[in-house]
């Protein structure tokens, strides 16, 4: 059921981005009636990508904890289970929670990249 809700809230924020991010640009208004019926702007490209960056860094926190948590979990159950091989689930388990770990700081660097170079956008 957590899943389901999960991807659901999801799809709904996905859906939701194209609303935001609607932006309708004008030129700047040379009179008073031009500048009551011109066009707003909700969120720019910089807004859009500070957006973007801050959901995909909570997002790939989010994964990477939720990864390290679920190796943490094997391998307490693992070596409550055998508790002789203990120092080798040990190893892989800091060895894996590593590798996951540098994949999520990889990747909440490229989302403050985003944010940094947004106005290139």
């Amino acid at each position: 059921m957590l899943k389901t809700v999960t991807v659901g809230l999801i799809v709904l924020a996905m859906v939701a981005m194209p609303t935001l991010a609607f932006a309708q640009t004008a030129p700047a208004p040379t009179d008073h009636a031009t500048a009551q019926s011109g066009g707003w702007q909700l969120l720019g490209a910089r807004g859009l990508a500070m957006l973007g960056a801050g959901l995909g860094a909570g997002l790939v926190i989010i994964g990477g904890a939720k990864g390290i948590g679920q190796i943490g979990s094997g391998a307490v159950e693992a070596i409550a289970r055998q508790p002789e091989a203990g120092g080798s689930i040990s190893a892989a388990m800091i060895i894996t929670a590593a590798m996951i770990e540098g994949a999520t700081l990889f990747a909440v660097v490229v989302c403050l990249l985003c944010v940094i170079f947004g106005k290139a956008l």
